[in-house]
């Protein structure tokens, strides 16, 4: 399953420098993993210091 960038992603940035295959980029208001590019792997939410990424 894909992860995804919950509302209470502050912006920080940690998760998009983890991602090996760079599919988190910089939204509106939160961070935004590209569901299709995602392989799963869990690193993002590993490092979110807010724990805002999870599995949908």
């Amino acid at each position: 399953m894909a992860y995804k960038v919950t509302e209470t992603c502050i912006s920080c940035g940690a998760c998009a420098g983890e991602c090996p295959v760079s599919c988190i980029t910089s939204g509106d208001t939160t961070y935004v993993i590209e569901t299709d590019q995602c392989i799963s792997c869990g690193a993002c939410a590993g490092i979110c210091p807010v724990e805002a990424i999870e599995e949908e």
